[in-house]
């Protein structure tokens, strides 16, 4: 995203949302990279939630994440 995500509307209202809710982080890093969730099954059950963010901030929904926690299905030994 580089310099186009400072300038993103949703980049400022998510880092609104996290300072009032107490978030403050750290500025480590080099602070380009976005982030991602991914519920992957055991075996061939393969991916079975993927969340890339698309800016920063994009949070995944977690019933989305719980629901795709209860599809693995345990590895035949």
């Amino acid at each position: 995203m580089m310099m186009s995500g400072f300038f993103r509307f949703g980049v400022w209202q998510n880092f609104f949302r996290a300072w009032k809710s107490g978030y403050s982080g750290n500025l480590e890093g080099e602070g380009f990279t976005l982030g991602g969730v991914y519920v992957i099954g055991a075996g061939r059950q393969g991916i079975l939630l993927e969340h890339r963010e698309k800016e920063f901030g994009d949070k995944v929904s977690l019933p989305s994440v719980l629901e795709a926690a209860e599809k693995i299905k345990p590895q035949a030994s």
